[in-house]
């Protein structure tokens, strides 16, 4: 089965053969109390070929990263392997593994070529009940995808002891930040979920903002000051072509967001002071108004369903969250709490809503039920803003500035439990993270 996978503006062929639906019974239990990381061992993969030794190390050495930052896996360090060469052919010696006390191994070999393909065979392995988890997986594709590469096999890994779906090898599309707070230069770039392979989409001439990536993970909208005033651009990921959204005159529109058929879009507009959601036909380039009120009201995202948005308004007197029928209808007010609450997103599953919300003086990104109930915070610091969903909406992404005239923004993520939270490594400031799909 031949894939096409596009990885910014490189495509690179990849293959992948079928998999069987026959899981053991090795699983996390995903819960909101404590959850006790699963132990697995990844050892160094095995070289079929000498050209191959230096990748097969570093396929197995992120195969265990990206597990690991998940927050539900612990890996077991190679000096307690008891078995130190361990092959891919050879039968597995379960007593070994049990013995340190893993309950899950990953295997697998690495071919290179001359011509620059790679191949990668891997098994995982439930320590315990002593069985296979599904049939092998091979992946094929070229040397200058081994990131990505070692992205599938994690997932895969992931998928099988979790239930869930993957999202190690998607993009984040963010803002780049350089220069002093007083004077930030913004352009667009996107990166895989990790902060690796960071590709610039746009100079930093003009002010950008608020990049939302679609669905297939091709195109992303943001707001640019190029025109001297808030205007909204569509940007192709693999051409870096852009052009400028057609919207009413004599106004600032901005706060973009896709549909799920990417058919449409939603966004705001401002007019003498007061701003209101439209949504646009990106075929006919027509846009309709949703909400008329004297108020603030933006920052609207869809439903996974295509048949609501969620937005953020003052209407109320303070900022609080609203959601509203595509068709139309009178907005619903979902927010209660203390505090004002803005930026709010769909879960792609469909269940939560993730917001910030500001109260006492700090800045959280938080999550709720659709209808408005079992809100939680899950960070919270000077300011934590701007939240965007993980492709299987386990995780969250955000951006979190710290304090002073040196303050700068950095993005950090967590699990919907509230835990591991952990800072992205990038070399320059970011903001505005849009996690984009899982690649196929």
């Amino acid at each position: 089965m031949m894939l096409l996978i596009y990885f910014g503006i490189l495509a690179i062929g990849m293959w992948v053969s079928p998999v069987l639906s026959q899981y053991g019974p090795l699983k996390i239990e995903i819960t909101d109390g404590v959850i006790e990381p699963l132990t697995f061992a990844v050892p160094i993969f095995e070289a079929e070929n000498i050209e191959a030794a230096a990748i097969a190390t570093e396929i197995s050495r992120i195969v265990a990263t990206d597990l690991i930052s998940s927050g539900l896996f612990r890996e077991i360090p190679a000096n307690r392997f008891i078995a130190q060469r361990i092959t891919f052919a050879e039968a597995v010696r379960y007593p070994d593994w049990r013995a340190i006390n893993a309950q899950a191994l990953v295997t697998a070999s690495v071919r290179t070529t001359n011509t620059g393909r790679l191949t990668v065979k891997f098994r995982i392995f439930d320590i315990f009940s002593g069985v296979q988890l599904g049939s092998g997986m091979q992946l094929g594709g070229s040397t200058q995808a081994v990131r990505r590469m070692a992205h599938k096999v994690a997932d895969q890994v992931y998928e099988r002891i979790t239930g869930e779906g993957p999202y190690f090898d998607s993009k984040i599309v963010f803002v780049s930040e350089s220069g002093p707070k007083d004077k930030r230069l913004k352009r667009l770039a996107i990166m895989d979920f990790d902060g690796e392979n960071v590709q610039f989409l746009t100079g930093n001439e003009n002010i950008v903002l608020a990049p939302r990536i679609s669905t297939d993970g091709k195109q992303v909208l943001y707001t640019s000051w190029e025109s001297g005033f808030p205007q909204i651009y569509l940007l192709n990921v693999g051409t870096a072509g852009r052009k400028r959204l057609p919207t009413p005159d004599s106004g600032m529109a901005f706060s973009p967001r896709f549909s799920p058929d990417r058919k449409r879009i939603v966004y705001s507009f401002e007019q003498g002071g007061n701003s209101d959601i439209y949504l646009m036909d990106l075929v006919t380039a027509r846009s309709a108004r949703m909400t008329s009120s004297p108020s603030i009201d933006t920052a609207p995202s869809f439903s996974p369903d295509g048949r609501q948005i969620v937005f953020e308004s003052d209407r109320s007197g303070s900022q609080q969250i609203y959601t509203l029928a595509v068709s139309g209808g009178t907005p619903n007010r979902i927010s209660f709490g203390n505090g004002r609450y803005g930026t709010p997103v769909w879960s792609p599953r469909g269940d939560l809503i993730a917001f910030t919300k500001q109260s006492n003086g700090r800045f959280g990104i938080g999550v709720m039920r659709t209808d408005g109930s079992e809100e939680r915070l899950l960070s919270a610091s000077f300011l934590d803003e701007g939240p965007t969903w993980s492709p299987n909406g386990r995780v969250i992404m955000f951006a979190r500035e710290t304090q002073g005239a040196k303050g700068a923004p950095s993005l950090y993520s967590v699990d919907i439990t509230g835990r591991n939270l952990r800072a992205l490594t990038l070399r320059a400031p970011a903001s505005d993270p849009s996690w984009g799909p899982v690649q196929r």
